[in-house]
């Protein structure tokens, strides 16, 4: 078993670069979807399209209907016109929020801990996640695009989840926010929670399965890498850090409402079609040797191809920062 501390793919600092022939491929995507105005002009820059491209491996067509779809599910959902007013009732336990930190690269942090979910509605809680990953993106850098979720199962039972709404969470995300999640990072996960993975693993694209990893507490690797991805000052102590502040209602709620006073301007704002994100370094600066199944979802993974495709993991590019568990029951 050995650690390659050196090798990384990249430093974080170059630009992306779109091809000639990519960027015939957004303009033809472009030439499909028709003129727009408005809002949807300000959605459909060539950064966006580059992920719904991304998203459906550079096909144009499949690339325009998703885009399609989505500039139809926005102009009926209207997802930038939810207030913090609207969801508050379901953020009040802390379920979902924003940190106020970003990890090393840039990417905004959503905490999730469904241990506190507060409803039964599905309707209330997809709304709350829609709230949350738009205040996600207008806290996003222009140079970045990607977020991490942190996954806390702290006092998790069975109870605190359901199919119903873990599958639309997965169509919300999947369909109209392609390439959005760079990370997400469940902490801590306990054994029943294993044949509900199991079950959900249909519903997930194969490029959304492979942003889940799995972390644990007693875990050295995963220390490692916490520390790699976060300044610990900052990390909540549920997920190893040195932060033992509580959530705090009344001051995340004074938050988003001045959060809430930017959106206006974010949609009306000035748009550079050339404008493309940078590459985020992946973790593989770690390189472990096992004799598991590199693609157990029991472990943390990432790639190259897990920042430079805006989040998408290539399994034979699995770079294992976790030791194989104790356990013989498997997560796919």
């Amino acid at each position: 078993m050995s650690v390659d501390l050196k090798k990384t793919a990249s430093n974080g600092n170059e630009k992306m670069l779109i091809t000639q022939e990519q960027q015939g491929k957004i303009n033809e995507v472009r030439r499909l979807i028709g003129p727009l105005s408005g809002k949807a002009f300000v959605y459909c820059s060539d950064t966006s399209i580059t992920r719904y491209l991304r998203a459906r491996n550079w096909n144009v067509k499949k690339a325009a209907k998703m885009l399609k779809q989505t500039l139809k599910w926005r102009e009926e959902y209207k997802p930038e016109e939810i207030r913090w007013e609207d969801i508050a009732q379901e953020a009040e336990t802390g379920k979902i929020y924003r940190s106020n930190y970003i990890d090393k690269h840039g990417r905004t942090v959503l905490v999730m801990r469904p241990a506190r979910q507060n409803s039964k509605s599905t309707k209330g809680q997809i709304k709350y996640l829609v709230y949350c990953m738009e205040n996600a993106i207008l806290n996003l850098s222009p140079e970045q695009e990607q977020m991490v979720w942190l996954i806390d199962f702290q006092g998790f039972n069975m109870s605190h989840i359901s199919i119903k709404v873990t599958r639309e969470t997965a169509h919300v995300l999947q369909d109209h926010y392609p390439e959005r999640l760079g990370l997400a990072i469940l902490y801590n996960p306990p054994k029943i929670f294993e044949p509900f993975f199991t079950m959900v693993k249909p519903i997930l694209e194969t490029k959304t399965y492979n942003k889940v990893k799995f972390g644990y507490s007693d875990d050295q690797n995963t220390k490692k890498i916490m520390e790699d991805l976060f300044d610990l000052e900052h990390l909540e102590s549920a997920f190893g850090g040195n932060d033992n502040t509580p959530f705090d209602i009344n001051k995340y709620a004074e938050r988003m409402k001045e959060d809430d006073k930017k959106i206006p301007s974010f949609w009306t704002r000035e748009i550079s079609p050339s404008s493309v994100p940078i590459d985020v370094p992946s973790l593989d600066s770690i390189k472990l040797d096992t004799d598991s199944d590199a693609s157990d979802n029991e472990k943390i993974v990432s790639s190259s191809d897990s920042v430079t495709d805006t989040g998408s993991v290539d399994p034979d590019q699995n770079t294992v920062i976790q030791e194989e568990r104790n356990t013989s029951a498997a997560m796919h």
